[in-house]
């Protein structure tokens, strides 16, 4: 079953259950990848649709640090419910062990050297770790893997 139909049920689900929280995460997915659509003039392959749902993900987060201090901690429970309720559409994210064997594979493939070498192996893990992991802790640990 593609994601996009996951949500699609969803969605119909959350309105049986009359869960407002749930619906409106979902809704405001729908929107989201309906919008990339139209912008781009394409249909949204599984990959795109995940990347949307990150940027979601991080566009709560960052909503969430605002509103904790702003004082609002009801908006930020809030926005952390929706986290929830996205993430669950999301691939199982990488262990910290796994996301290690990625970039070691990832050097290893491309004979990456030192920090020069850091765009091919970034290009390399981007594609399988997208949604599974946060793209800025992976820059971190290849800046250490290629500094060591």
């Amino acid at each position: 079953m593609s994601l996009l139909t996951k949500l699609t049920d969803a969605q119909k689900d959350a309105m049986r259950a009359k869960d407002k929280v749930s619906l409106g995460a979902i809704r405001m997915a729908l929107a989201e990848i309906k919008q990339r659509e139209i912008d781009g003039q394409i249909t949204l392959d599984e990959a795109a649709i995940t990347s949307v749902l990150v940027k979601l993900v991080k566009q709560r987060r960052d909503s969430i640090d605002q509103f904790e201090k702003a004082g609002r901690d009801d908006l930020a429970q809030t926005e952390a419910s929706e986290i929830s309720v996205l993430e669950s559409f999301l691939p199982k994210p990488l262990s910290e062990e796994e996301i290690l064997q990625l970039i070691d594979q990832a050097i290893s493939d491309c004979g990456a050297t030192n920090m020069q070498d850091m765009g091919k192996v970034m290009g390399l893990i981007k594609s399988q770790a997208e949604g599974k992991a946060d793209i800025g802790k992976i820059s971190g640990l290849i800046k250490q893997r290629l500094n060591a």
